[in-house]
């Protein structure tokens, strides 16, 4: 199967069909080779169209093979480590060396960079000044750690761990050890997941504080759309992966315009989808004030 020049969105979701129409064939074939020889850029969506065709093809004991492999390609896969998984073949390796892919302007600006620097100096020298108090409440409060880690989906779909502290019961999100605690019917009534010093922390939002670390070393952004789980981004259809063009932020659109009252997966998308398309500095600039607006209201903290 010969793949177009640009892997994008549109492209990636004839992808994603054309396969489909290959898994009606009978007898199915042993093996599918994509030849990337054309392909010079692939974003977040063509991505996902590999990443489920992939899957759909090991279901089906069908072997997957990408060959003549460019420099640029090569460099996505190895950034998400999906060269790690799939069987590929290079073409001939480029002396220069690859420049990021332009998936949306925000990647690529280098004062926005500089401002997520100065930002995440800053709020770890805030992290470094509540630490102690914060720490002790926690282990006072339940047994466990301070902190709370989880992988989570970055630019491009590559992983990464996302840091917080921790505002839940230990074992509470363990769902495959039958340790869940089941959220009330009530969606009003205090989460019996959370601790008290956990419901504190994120209508304070003082539990987000240690991603300032996530930020520092360019995982994050100060401004961003909402890091997904690699088990949501499992469910996600080819169109949705736009949303993983951009690096996620510790705030963004979702964060200021009420996440207690936004929980339908559309509407998420369709907020981290208006991000990208209104983002500039100014912008990223007001969603900041925003956040902090929305902090010291009586209405902010996390669900």
């Amino acid at each position: 199967m010969q793949l177009p020049d640009r892997l994008s969105v549109l492209e990636a979701v004839a992808f994603k069909e054309t396969f489909q129409q290959i898994f009606q064939n009978h007898p199915l074939p042993p093996k599918i080779i994509l030849d990337f020889r054309q392909t010079t850029f692939i974003d977040s969506c063509g991505i996902g169209a590999l990443v489920n065709n992939y899957k759909n093809a090991t279901s089906k004991d069908i072997e997957l093979v990408l060959t003549n492999v460019g420099t640029p390609v090569m460099m996505i896969l190895r950034m998400t480590n999906l060269d790690q998984i799939l069987t590929v073949e290079l073409l001939s390796e480029s002396s220069q060396p690859p420049a990021l892919p332009p998936t949306h302007p925000s990647t690529r600006s280098g004062i926005k960079r500089g401002l997520d620097i100065i930002g995440a100096i800053v709020g770890l020298g805030i992290t470094a000044l509540l630490f102690i108090p914060i720490a002790t409440a926690i282990k006072l409060d339940s047994p466990g750690p301070i902190f709370f880690s989880q992988i989570r989906k970055g630019w491009m779909g590559k992983e990464f761990r996302i840091w917080k502290f921790r505002s839940m019961y230990v074992g509470s999100q363990d769902i495959s050890k039958g340790k869940i605690r089941v959220k009330p019917l009530d969606e009003n009534a205090p989460d019996p997941r959370v601790t008290r010093v956990g419901r504190f922390l994120r209508k304070s939002s003082l539990d987000e504080l240690p991603q300032f670390v996530n930020v520092l070393t360019g995982e994050m952004s100060l401004v961003g759309t909402r890091p997904p789980t690699p088990d949501e981004v499992d469910y996600y259809d080819v169109p949705e992966w736009q949303r993983l063009d951009v690096k996620p932020g510790m705030t963004g659109e979702w964060q200021v315009n009420g996440r207690n009252q936004i929980h339908n997966f559309k509407d998420i998308i369709d907020l981290d989808l208006r991000y990208q398309h209104h983002w500039s500095l100014m912008y990223d600039v007001k969603l900041i004030i925003k956040t902090i607006l929305v902090v010291f209201s009586k209405n902010s903290g996390a669900a």
